[in-house]
């Protein structure tokens, strides 16, 4: 039958070189002249002065060295240590062969796993290809793939936007994922979880009155209403991976179409999580 590793020995019981007492507890230990290496203390039988010693309790051993719970003198007798056959040595584990129920409790520490930022500077995906999650030398956790989208308007000029009709920021100044879809203005959502939507509009004219409109998967779920130019909209919502979401206003609008520091339109959709 093949082994890994040190193939069992059987019947190798070997009778160790011969030790003479002294004022120390420590005595090396020799097969044949040369060094011995017990793997445990619990593979020797030691006969001092006619009594059989109790491994662990009355010797341990260390290295080559048979050491006794306390020094000897002249007057005592090593009568004999034998080897007890070799301890069965394991060169390398088969895959898959170490199980959760086979690692002990509070077994796996820190110092194992590593501390340092290099230790868990990146988290891969399932695929293990992609970086998932980072963690910097000050324990900030960063999620680049997070979905989200910022958008605007991208022009520069106050423009008809149509009442019922799905708002379509047509500028992505970011778009994780490429989740939102700059030509239809819907944003897919990639993963079930919690999202948040904000959204702020500024119409052309004083007075202008309107409603802003979430819809999820193309029906209607909040709304919020202005009655003076400029309107601000935030919501928080669970959905599915693949659901849909999107904004419209009510009432055909000229809407400012802004960007940089004159941005007084745009929409953001995060996942939360």
């Amino acid at each position: 039958m093949p082994y890994i590793g040190k193939s069992p020995v059987s019947g190798g019981f070997h009778k160790l070189g011969n030790l003479t007492a002294s004022a120390t507890a420590t005595y090396a230990l020799t097969l044949n002249g040369a060094a011995y290496f017990p793997e445990t203390a619990n593979q020797l039988l030691v006969s001092l002065n006619g009594v059989i010693q109790a491994p662990q309790d009355s010797f341990t051993v260390s290295g080559s060295n048979l050491i006794f719970d306390s020094a000897l003198t002249a007057s005592d007798s090593i009568d004999f240590v034998v080897a007890l056959g070799d301890v069965l040595g394991v060169g390398s584990v088969t895959d898959g062969a170490i199980t959760t129920a086979k690692i002990g409790n509070s077994a796996v520490t820190k110092a194992k796993i590593g501390t340092t930022e290099l230790d868990l500077a990146t988290i891969k995906d399932s695929t293990g290809t992609n970086t998932a999650m980072t963690i910097d030398s000050s324990g900030r956790v960063a999620l680049p793939n997070r979905p989200y989208a910022f958008v605007d308007f991208g022009g520069s000029a106050y423009a008809s936007k149509t009442g019922g009709a799905t708002l379509v920021f047509d500028n992505a100044i970011h778009n994780d994922g490429s989740h939102y879809n700059t030509g239809t203005g819907i944003f897919t959502c990639a993963v079930a979880g919690l999202y948040t939507v904000q959204c702020h509009l500024l119409s052309e004219n004083v007075g202008d009155n309107y409603e802003a409109w979430l819809n999820q998967d193309g029906t209607t779920i909040a709304r919020t209403y202005t009655a003076n130019r400029a309107l601000s909209f935030s919501y928080a919502i669970k959905c599915t991976a693949s659901q849909t979401l999107a904004l419209a206003i009510s009432t055909t609008t000229n809407i400012y179409e802004g960007t940089g520091t004159s941005r007084y339109s745009f929409a953001a959709f995060t996942y939360i999580g």
